[in-house]
């Protein structure tokens, strides 16, 4: 079964900006999109952004829409979600998802396959 490994959380200040990566040990048969989820304490793991592996079609949630990129390299396995002028509220422990069909607007818990661990996202104000 296929790894997501997480990486570049950490602590930043509001206005600032991060970059998230998932490296995939593999795309497995099956798998034509990838998502980033974040959960916040206390409240559900919601949907944040999505992508194609072949990076063409790429939805977001209403709450980051024109903050965060999202986009993928099919040939290093990886998916990345660039996140700028970050908000307290958006706190979170951020999760990378495999897909196994391409949505048209977002995705919820029960359309994916793999989750990863997770990596936290502080923002300061």
């Amino acid at each position: 079964q296929v790894q997501l490994v997480e990486s570049g959380g950490g602590l930043v200040q509001a206005g600032g900006s991060l970059r998230l990566s998932c490296a995939a040990s593999e795309r497995s048969l099956g798998n034509y999109a990838m998502a980033w989820f974040r959960q916040a304490p206390g409240k559900e793991r919601e949907f944040v952004a999505g992508a194609d592996w072949n990076d063409i079609h790429r939805i977001y949630a209403d709450s980051v829409k024109g903050r965060f990129t999202i986009s993928t390299d099919k040939a290093k396995n990886t998916v990345y979600l660039q996140m700028n002028s970050l908000k307290p509220e958006d706190t979170a422990n951020y999760y990378c998802a495999a897909a196994s069909f391409i949505a048209s607007r977002s995705y919820s818990h029960g359309d994916i396959k793999t989750w990863g661990k997770g990596t936290p996202v502080t923002v300061s104000s």
